[in-house]
């Protein structure tokens, strides 16, 4: 494990890389069909990650652990990728990050149910509740849900579910294994291109008339956030562990507000900021860090 703080620069990189991922769907929508540019991202995604594969001398996982692969395919990419690329046909890329935020959210949910051992307390679970609550507030019902834009905010709403229980799905499957964090996310995003270009064709067709801007955007959704990133996120875990590198979480909607308001022009609404804000706050109590504060605070053991 890296000693001192090292780590912290490749960690607001990684911060930064999928904080600019909602900047680059929005560009990419704009002459891109969501399907293809979901597709183009994975299978750049993938390239790059075999190219890795290829200077580390590592093999492609074998056996039926593919179809767990397949699985992490849907959860991770595939579906996820074309919810937030179609919900940015919609919505701001602010929103769709701030949304995005409620992902461990979905994964303490997620756990519970594929992990039992992992099932969350009492304080979890109000953690939990408050972070739903903050999803609410960012989605402002109010305003009504039944159009286009907020449909596509609970798009974005499924996406983040989809991450959450492709983490709970990991945990339950694939973290123990053999092979390595590479070898088994190429094999993951090879699956998802074998799903998302058969599906995007049969759904959109094949693309056509798309932008320079769009078509640089999709690259770099998946060189960086698709390719480096899960390279990145992966050297985190082993360096500093899961937990410290989970919290990236927090960090990701600053750059996705910071750019969408900066270089996009994007408005915010007063409970949208607000509402990522309660997300956070939920987010710290499902995973137990305002608990672990309190103790350290008043003094208690970590056991109490």
């Amino acid at each position: 494990m890296t000693r001192g703080r090292s780590w912290v620069p490749r960690f607001i990189l990684l911060a930064a890389i999928w904080g600019s991922a909602f900047l680059l769907i929005k560009i990419g929508v704009r002459t891109i069909s969501p399907w293809w540019v979901a597709a183009g991202r994975i299978v750049v995604g993938a390239a790059v990650l075999l190219v890795a594969l290829g200077v580390t001398r590592a093999r492609l996982p074998r056996g039926r652990v593919w179809v767990h692969l397949a699985a992490m395919g849907l959860l991770w990419n595939s579906v996820p990728f074309v919810l937030f690329s179609w919900a940015e046909t919609h919505i701001t890329s602010v929103l769709a990050g701030l949304l995005n935020a409620a992902t461990p959210l979905a994964t303490v949910a997620a756990l519970s149910m594929l992990v039992p051992e992992e099932r969350p307390g009492r304080s979890r679970l109000i953690g939990v509740l408050i972070g739903f609550g903050g999803v609410v507030i960012v989605l402002g019902p109010w305003r009504g849900v039944g159009d286009l834009d907020g449909l596509a905010a609970l798009a974005a709403v499924g996406g983040t579910i989809c991450y959450g229980v492709g983490f709970a799905y990991q945990r339950r499957f694939l973290t123990h294994r053999a092979e390595s964090i590479l070898a088994l996310t190429a094999g993951q995003l090879l699956a998802a291109t074998a799903q998302i270009v058969v599906a995007a064709w049969l759904v959109s067709g094949l693309p056509s008339g798309a932008g320079a801007s769009s078509v640089l955007a999709v690259i770099g959704l998946g060189v960086f956030a698709t390719g480096l990133a899960y390279v990145l996120n992966a050297r985190m875990i082993r360096d500093v562990g899961a937990t410290v590198a989970s919290t990236v979480t927090y960090v990701t909607p600053l750059f996705s507000t910071l750019l969408g308001t900066a270089l996009l022009n994007e408005s915010l609404t007063w409970n949208e900021p607000l509402g990522g804000l309660v997300v956070l706050v939920g987010v710290a109590g499902a995973q137990g860090r305002l608990e672990y504060v309190l103790r350290r605070r008043t003094g208690a053991s970590p056991a109490a």
